[in-house]
């Protein structure tokens, strides 16, 4: 039996979850991966191991499959320490505002799956009286624009959910962290104009993760220009807001 901390990581596959996984393996976390295609974690899984000498488990996990969250949390070999988060769909906005399996998909893996099992880890967590939950949101959640409002919508409801998860799970010793990357250069935001100031790559967003769990942060713009430029964009009466094209 090992004796060092775990991880799980919720979408290990995407870009920033590889990247957060690596940055808790290299910090000595034995890592699980979980994702809807455990063929696609397999040789990250075999990396991890042989890279930074820590246990790797994959797991078959689905954002979507609300049904099957109580049987993934219990099947699994142990309740790991850290439970991250990074499961979501950017979508299509154009396509969202009138296809309505769009807009369900893009609220459901962006606010209802993710709320629902790390709400059930909470519990798990509360009653051992440890443990740490963190929830990748974003920017896009801290004001409705235009561009995508379905999307940070659903954001702005997952940064509520971890935001009152939080006040009431202090009490019982489980810290829980929101974090905010903006945008971050990933297969996600292929094709994107993204701005060069306000983005960052998928490994610094590992990195502020883990920081953010051993230092018991709370909130975390992984980018602190866009702290400023949310602050802002917040502050804006709604009249000027409207009229912006972004």
């Amino acid at each position: 039996m090992t004796s060092r901390k775990s991880v799980l990581v919720l979408g290990g596959s995407s870009d920033i979850g590889r990247a957060t996984a690596r940055a808790f393996a290299k910090a000595g976390y034995d890592v699980g991966l979980a994702g809807r295609d455990v063929g696609a974690l397999e040789p990250d899984a075999a990396d991890l191991r042989a890279r930074y000498n820590v246990e790797v488990g994959v797991h078959t996990f689905d954002v979507l499959d609300t049904a099957s969250f109580e049987g993934f949390v219990g099947g699994l070999p142990a309740l790991p320490d850290v439970v991250i988060s990074i499961v979501g769909l950017l979508g299509v906005q154009e396509s969202a505002q009138s296809d309505l399996a769009q807009a369900t998909a893009i609220m459901r893996s962006n606010y209802e799956g993710p709320a629902l099992i790390l709400g059930l880890f909470a519990e798990k967590f509360l009653g051992r009286g440890s443990g740490t939950l963190v929830g990748v949101s974003s920017v896009a959640g801290d004001r409705g624009r235009a561009s995508n409002y379905v999307y940070g919508s659903a954001k702005a409801g997952f940064s509520a959910f971890l935001s009152g998860l939080r006040a009431r799970a202090g009490r019982g010793g489980v810290h829980v962290v929101t974090v905010k990357p903006g945008f971050v250069r990933t297969r996600m935001t292929e094709g994107m104009k993204l701005i060069g100031p306000l983005t960052v790559e998928a490994p610094v967003v590992g990195a502020e993760i883990l920081r953010a769990v051993e230092s018991k942060t709370d909130i975390v713009y992984v980018s602190g220009r866009w702290r400023l430029v949310m602050l802002i964009i917040k502050t804006l009466p709604e009249a000027v807001f409207k009229k912006l094209k972004f």
